[in-house]
């Protein structure tokens, strides 16, 4: 069992970290959001604003719940005052390694002293950042959300070289409490949902560059013959080509060639094309919503 009076703060206000910040502040925990960027946090609430509101509308949640989730919630710039004296700290910065290992450097001393300190990575070493608190690393784990985390069930729970059992056991406990269903991942580069969405997305991107199909076809195809929710090319301007290529070039160096990027997304990543956060993608956006079209194909991306 968790304790729903202890303090959990979450690091960076983008897609993940927003939703990361509305399960535990739902769920009933005191929640502070922080990111240097006042603009992201202003965001961040709306959107959060905008996923109870809507939750009101469909009789999910009530009235009196989402006034007390908002209750819970609290934002700040400043990392060093928010993390002192928390017991949760789940960072969800960029994906790149020397920025997650600053953020958990700078907040581990001044986390309550049994505090857990969870890495949302898709895809980076638990070990390595818990290597930058060596003090701290048996209460370092990886816990990995999926997006949009008001709607996706899963947590997979990745144990570092020197992740503690009783971690793994507190970190079970808080997603039980927090309506996720954990899985418990020995530490391996890209774990395993990110690894196969890497890869299958990587080959979608492929198809679209050589011509084998439109890019609605080849959505189509992975929505309808394997019953997935959302196709590749859909799922990778959902997540971002940013994100993606990041995750991608990480396993290519360290499993090898089948994760060599495809030259599309590298292209795409350099037009600022990353997806639904820039407005194109594989696919045009407006208002967040897709744009019809047509008979696409690599050469109008």
């Amino acid at each position: 069992m968790t304790n729903k009076q202890e303090k959990v703060v979450v690091v960076g206000a983008g897609l993940m970290g927003t939703g990361i910040a509305h399960a535990f502040a739902s769920s009933g925990y005191a929640t502070l959001l922080v990111d240097t960027s006042a603009e992201s946090l202003v965001r961040a609430k709306g959107n959060i604003e905008k996923i109870l509101t809507d939750g009101v509308k469909l009789g999910k949640v009530s009235e009196e719940s989402a006034q007390a989730s908002l209750t819970n919630l609290t934002t700040r710039d400043d990392l060093g005052e928010a993390a002192r004296g928390a017991h949760w700290l789940v960072e969800t910065v960029s994906e790149q390694l020397q920025v997650k290992m600053a953020v958990v450097k700078q907040a581990a001393p001044l986390l309550a002293t049994d505090a857990i300190i969870a890495t949302n990575t898709s895809a980076l070493s638990v070990t390595e950042i818990a290597a930058s608190v060596p003090e701290f690393a048996e209460r370092v784990v990886g816990m990995h959300f999926f997006n949009p985390v008001h709607k996706m069930k899963l947590v997979e729970l990745v144990r570092g070289i020197a992740t503690s059992d009783e971690t793994v056991v507190r970190a079970r406990a808080l997603c039980e409490a927090i309506n996720k269903t954990s899985i418990v991942v020995n530490e391996s580069p890209g774990l395993t949902t990110s690894r196969m969405s890497a890869l299958l997305g990587n080959e979608a991107m492929w198809m679209l560059q050589e011509g084998t199909a439109t890019a609605e076809d080849i959505d189509t195809a992975l929505r309808l013959g394997f019953n997935h929710p959302m196709g590749p090319l859909e799922l990778g301007d959902l997540t971002g080509w940013d994100t993606r290529l990041s995750v991608l070039r990480y396993l290519h160096q360290t499993l090898g060639d089948k994760f060599r990027p495809c030259p599309l997304i590298i292209k795409m990543v350099a037009a600022g094309r990353l997806g639904r956060k820039t407005g194109h993608g594989v696919y045009r956006y407006e208002d967040g919503k897709r744009v019809p079209q047509s008979g696409l194909k690599a050469s109008v991306l």
